[in-house]
């Protein structure tokens, strides 16, 4: 592979590299990429105030110094760079960011020591990170370092095969990129090499400017294509704009033609409206007599109604003393009656009966059950039907037990069953103060029952005879005209009772009662 310069291991360090490996503040600020490198790169003033050391450094790089002060030549030593004093050229930024990039990728593969104080920490970073972050230091010293460039373009030309030996040579292919071609050039500087890098500026200006032509060809087409398209659409525009108009011609013909015939519609509506309103003037006198004419008769009609309100308030004086001694009348006769019964009662000597009949049937006919525990009064208010049949003078109520249990508390025990309903009829018993009587199937098997409350007796039939038979004897039992209530839903129950004179309820009357407690 040729090679512009010779190896590195031939150079001799001078004072410029004693300075570099020394290191200053002025190295640390290169790392961080800040203006004055960046100027450096690009050649300009500041560039040129960025290089290292004065003419006897830059002698120093070269192998020898003159002592006439005048430049260097290559007789030096074998493989010394030659300084060059022209001043560095402008970049296309382009190339700038390529010979970056490469040098960037050069960083790792050159040793720790080879490298300068203040890329040792750039060579550190990550690759895609290196060329963003450590841009300013690397072109600062591509630009003051000849000794560093040469050993970058040692690496990247290594790299580079036939395209690199190429620009060494100084006959570069024709379809060869020519940033890529002046990057390695400004590294390598074979003769020529300001050529290479003006050439690669032309190339890139060259491509923009072609760029902007076909943004500019291509922006002519979108316009003449969106005038082409305005144009047929504005061709159609203008089709519908004349169907428009001769539809709006149609239909303002239309339009005249209706307006004539509502002109002659206004004008027969306006005389039938003069005749309505002389009509109208007609009706409104009529109306007027008619009007007269009816107060005059509602003015005899109060005048009557007036007199007809006398003779009722004198009707209702007269029925009112009437009234008066029809109740004299009456109350006497109660009156009469009543003494008459109590004399009767006194002559007859006739002692409070301390025994009424369901008394006697219970005592034939069924067994009472044995005193146990005592039970407990709730309060409760009764539905309409029994409260009103409960409310006639010394009635007697009925209740078939298990009926009413077993429709209202069928998931409760026997035991339970007969408890709450007995408790519940001690609450009606206490608040009417009637009899109340409830009939069980059977006592054979019931022991330990609780006291029954005041005012309720707990019946339960005998052996061969059910609770129903003994509720129609108990019924019978009672004398005419006294009011008994029996609560049962046996259809057979209610219709026996019913034929005696007893009036029969359903269960659900007096669970709906006791529920309400």
């Amino acid at each position: 592979m040729p090679s512009a310069e010779p190896p590195d291991r031939r150079l001799r360090p001078g004072p410029a590299d004693a300075a570099r490996v020394a290191g200053d503040d002025g190295a640390e600020a290169a790392l961080l990429g800040d203006d004055g490198a960046e100027a450096a790169f690009l050649g300009d003033d500041g560039a040129e105030a960025a290089l290292p050391g004065d003419d006897g450094a830059e002698a120093a790089l070269a192998g020898e110094d003159r002592p006439d002060g005048g430049p260097p030549t290559d007789g030096g030593p074998a493989g010394t760079p030659a300084v060059d004093r022209d001043p560095e050229p402008t970049l296309p930024e382009p190339v700038r960011q390529r010979i970056i990039s490469l040098a960037a990728a050069a960083l790792p593969t050159l040793p720790f020591e080879e490298l300068p104080p203040p890329l040792r920490r750039v060579a550190k970073f990550a690759p895609n990170r290196r060329a963003r972050l450590g841009g300013g230091p690397i072109a600062t010293q591509l630009a003051t370092d000849p000794l560093f460039r040469q050993r970058v373009a040692t690496r990247i030309l290594a790299e580079a095969d036939e395209l690199g030996a190429a620009v060494v040579a100084g006959d570069t292919p024709a379809a060869a990129d020519p940033v890529q071609v002046a990057a390695l050039a400004y590294l390598v500087r074979p003769p020529r090499w300001r050529d290479l890098v003006e050439d690669a500026g032309a190339a890139v200006r060259a491509e923009a400017d072609t760029a902007v032509v076909a943004e500019l060809v291509r922006d002519a087409e979108r316009r003449a294509s969106r005038a082409e398209h305005d144009r047929a659409v504005a061709k159609v525009e203008a089709d519908k704009l004349r169907d428009e108009v001769a539809r709006l011609r149609e239909e303002l013909g239309q339009l005249r033609e209706e307006a004539r015939v509502l002109g002659r519609s206004l004008r027969e509506t306006q005389a039938r409206e003069r005749r309505a309103a002389e009509l109208l003037a007609t009706e409104k006198g009529r109306a007027a007599r008619a009007a007269a004419d009816h107060e005059a008769e509602l003015r005899r009609v109060r005048a009557r109604l007036a007199e007809a309100e006398a003779a009722a308030g004198a009707v209702r004086q007269t029925a009112k003393e009437a009234r008066s001694v029809d109740d004299a009348r009456l109350w006497l006769l109660l009156e009469t009656i009543g003494r008459a019964a109590v004399g009767l009662r006194r002559e007859l000597a006739l002692d409070p009966a301390d025994r009424l009949p369901a008394d006697y049937v219970a005592d034939a006919f069924a067994e009472r059950p044995a005193a146990a525990t005592s039970a407990r009064a709730l309060d409760a208010d009764d539905p309409a039907r029994l409260d009103e049949l409960l409310a006639l003078p010394r009635a007697h109520l009925l209740v078939d037990g298990y009926n009413v249990t077993k429709r209202g508390f069928g998931e409760m025990s026997l035991e339970q069953q007969r408890k709450r309903l007995i408790t519940g009829l001690g609450g009606i018993a206490a608040q009417t103060g009637d009899e109340v009587t409830v009939v069980f199937d059977g006592a054979e098997r019931m022991h330990g029952l609780p006291p029954a409350p005041r005012g309720v007796r707990v019946l339960f039939s005998r052996r061969g005879e059910t609770a129903d038979d003994l509720i129609r004897r108990l019924v019978r039992a009672e004398p005419a005209g006294r009011p008994v209530v029996v609560v049962s839903s046996d259809r057979e129950v209610a219709d026996g009772v019913r034929r005696h004179g007893a009036y029969p309820l359903g269960a659900d009357a007096l669970l709906r009662r006791l529920a309400r407690s």
